[in-house]
């Protein structure tokens, strides 16, 4: 007696669902560009905030998390492109991509407005040194506001920068999400 013929659908795995090209050809592409740029600027994100000693960690606690884990999520991503094993994992790359992307630009403009705040809350505030007849006493004036953060100099121009790059990179996810949506609705 012969076998029965084996199930064709049950031997095999549908190909997965990219349109990016794989290996260095998606740093070809608008798409690999984009991702390039959130990992550089995410990079830069994480390198400021780490070097200003974080002076509000409720705040800045989440910026750091975020532009970590996103370029780490990131560099995974693009490794993946880049070698060719996403075309061995059976997924929907292109849902899978705008997906990351959504997550990523809601998490990313939380930490930019946080990184902004902590910025903002020291607008305005001047520390003078009185110098009485006895003791040197601080005087520190500042406007009104719920959020007071006492930042050196240098801090507060750290701050600055890092509030920059985390909007252009929430701008890089954004524009990344436009494009993996337009790739997965064709």
């Amino acid at each position: 007696m012969s076998e029965p013929a084996a199930n064709p659908a049950a031997t095999s795995f549908p190909a997965p669902t990219i349109s990016l090209p794989l290996g260095l050809e998606v740093l070809r592409t608008y798409s690999g560009a984009l991702v390039c740029l959130e990992i550089l600027f995410g990079c830069l994100v994480w390198i400021l905030v780490a070097s200003s000693n974080v002076p509000v960690p409720l705040l800045q606690g989440w910026v750091m998390f975020v532009s970590v884990t996103t370029f780490l999520l990131s560099s995974f991503y693009l490794t993946l492109l880049i070698t060719g094993l996403a075309d061995r994992i059976n997924t929907d790359w292109n849902f899978l991509d705008v997906f990351y992307h959504f997550i990523a630009l809601l998490f990313y403009f939380a930490a930019f407005v946080l990184e902004a705040a902590t910025t903002a809350a020291n607008g305005g505030a001047h520390i003078k040194p009185l110098n009485t007849i006895n003791e040197s006493v601080l005087c520190i004036t500042y406007p009104r506001g719920n959020i007071f953060t006492m930042l050196t100099y240098r801090q507060y121009s750290i701050n600055v920068v890092a509030t920059i790059f985390a909007f252009f990179v929430t701008l890089c996810y954004g524009c990344s999400l436009a494009m993996g949506f337009k790739r997965w609705r064709k």
